[in-house]
């Protein structure tokens, strides 16, 4: 793992990262990856953990523990491989509920996504089981991403749960730039933000009359907003 001496401080990690590597990393760093990402979703999830179904590959963990919430955007490369154009990320709090028995299922210690996650999971599910969040850095990285991808090692449940949804394996070199979310002791970047941006929401709504509500479950609860 090395380091640069530019005002933020990047590293560069091996993959499988190992629990040295983890514990070093601090909210505001910027990582690359070099070894290999697996992609998870929604759809894996439910498959594996829903419907009880096994994991497509025998000891996940030596080969990657690195989980990546995205799309990716990928074509036929004409010789029975893929060319990865780019990888969107998508909203990692979408899929709280499967985490922490993810996690213990597939020793995964790094999962990447955008927007965070809910601020109990950083203290209750990714810290005491030796877990760290990074993020994108803000939109249309896609492509960008995608430069990093070198390879595709294989792919699962591509033709049943589709490109979107399938479980990938990719190659990745200087994959990123991604930044540390969340440490081992719980913190994270999303989570301290969002409490500077509530201890000042409030007044933005005073002396405004009550809003017209409509629609059935909506709600003028500031702490009962759906993101």
């Amino acid at each position: 793992m090395g380091n640069s001496e530019s005002r933020l401080k990047q590293v560069r990690l091996n993959l499988p990262a190992s629990a040295e590597d983890i514990a070093s990393l601090e909210p505001g760093m910027v990582v690359y990856l070099n070894g290999v990402v697996y992609t998870a979703r929604e759809a894996v999830y439910a498959k594996v953990l829903g419907e009880g179904g096994s994991l497509p590959v025998d000891d996940l963990a030596a080969i990657s523990n690195v989980n990546f919430h995205c799309s990716p955007a990928a074509a036929s490369d004409g010789k029975g491989g893929f060319r990865i154009g780019g990888v969107t990320a998508t909203a990692s709090f979408r899929f709280s509920k499967w985490m922490a028995d993810w996690l213990d299922l597939t020793g995964t210690k790094i999962v990447i996504g955008k927007g965070g996650m809910p601020r109990e999971d950083y203290e209750k599910i990714l810290a005491p089981r030796g877990a760290i969040y990074l993020t994108t850095v803000g939109y249309g990285t896609g492509a960008l991403l995608g430069r990093g991808v070198k390879a595709v090692d294989a792919v699962h449940w591509l033709d049943e749960l589709g490109i979107a949804q399938a479980m990938w394996m990719f190659r990745v070199e200087d994959f990123g730039p991604f930044i540390v979310d969340s440490d081992l002791t719980g913190a994270s970047l999303f989570a301290r933000q969002g409490d500077i941006v509530n201890q000042k929401i409030a007044s933005l709504y005073e002396g405004l009359s009550p809003p017209a509500l409509h629609r059935y479950g909506e709600t003028d609860d500031r702490k009962k907003e759906v993101m």
